[in-house]
């Protein structure tokens, strides 16, 4: 017969989630979404300091001479694109220690894939700090082409995390359910990004990202995510 102290006791799957105790809402996920808040905040500033430097034009050596000639604004383009990436590898690293993750009600993919999103944005937006001061530099085209591919690597990443997200979402019901739709087809819509057949919709999809991260920013500083995952598996929140 197996002596008892060989039994190895491991997690029961089976129970309902509980938060921890006084923690409603969970102090990580206040954080996470408040965090998400400031990604969508800061994203704002980026999006209006792009479009007031008129830098994207046809060919890449107008673009870099718009950018020479709009340095202010280009910088503080790429500070906010910076910042952006901060606020979401942060974002995405408190969403890590939720209970909600931590206790294997939903995937860690989320979370990691906004972190993975967050890095390449602070490379693109560290870039695009370098080009507005390098403009006229000789590898300042080189720079301009990383800019390029880490951005809209990250944007990918971003996009992905939705479509992992959306399935949990529709799990759990609630107003998630509501949202798990938006997320498919924003994630799907996300990856368009490489293609410059569809640079017409990038905005809209842009934008579109935009209220996801306020809807589910504020769902999860409010505390109305955990509520979902405790109202969806039985128990209250202690």
């Amino acid at each position: 017969m197996a002596d008892d102290t060989d039994t190895i006791d491991l997690p029961d799957t089976t129970q309902s989630p509980v938060a921890p105790l006084g923690e409603s809402p969970d102090a990580m996920a206040r954080w996470g979404g408040g965090l998400l808040l400031a990604t969508a905040a800061v994203t704002a500033v980026m999006v209006y300091a792009r479009v007031a430097s008129n830098t994207d034009l046809a060919t890449l050596s107008e673009s870099l001479r718009a950018i020479g000639e709009n340095q202010g604004l280009y910088t503080l383009f790429g500070v906010a694109r910076l910042v952006s990436g901060v606020t979401l590898l942060m974002a995405g690293w408190f969403l890590l220690k939720t209970w909600i993750i931590r206790d294997r009600w939903a995937t860690p993919w989320v979370p990691y894939l906004f972190m993975l999103s967050g890095a390449c944005t602070i490379l693109s937006g560290a870039a695009a700090i370098w080009v507005a001061f390098q403009a006229g530099a000789p590898n300042a085209d080189t720079v301009t082409q990383l800019n390029w591919l880490v951005g809209k690597a990250g944007f990918t990443f971003a996009g992905l995390a939705l479509l992992v997200a959306a399935w949990f979402q529709w799990n759990v019901g609630g107003t998630l359910r509501k949202v798990a739709p938006a997320s498919v087809v924003l994630g799907v819509a996300m990856q368009f990004i490489w293609l410059e057949a569809a640079a017409i919709i990038h905005p809209i999809v842009g934008g579109v990202f935009f209220l996801w991260l306020v809807v589910i920013g504020a769902m999860l500083a409010t505390g109305r995510v955990e509520r979902h995952f405790v109202d969806r598996y039985g128990n209250t929140v202690a």
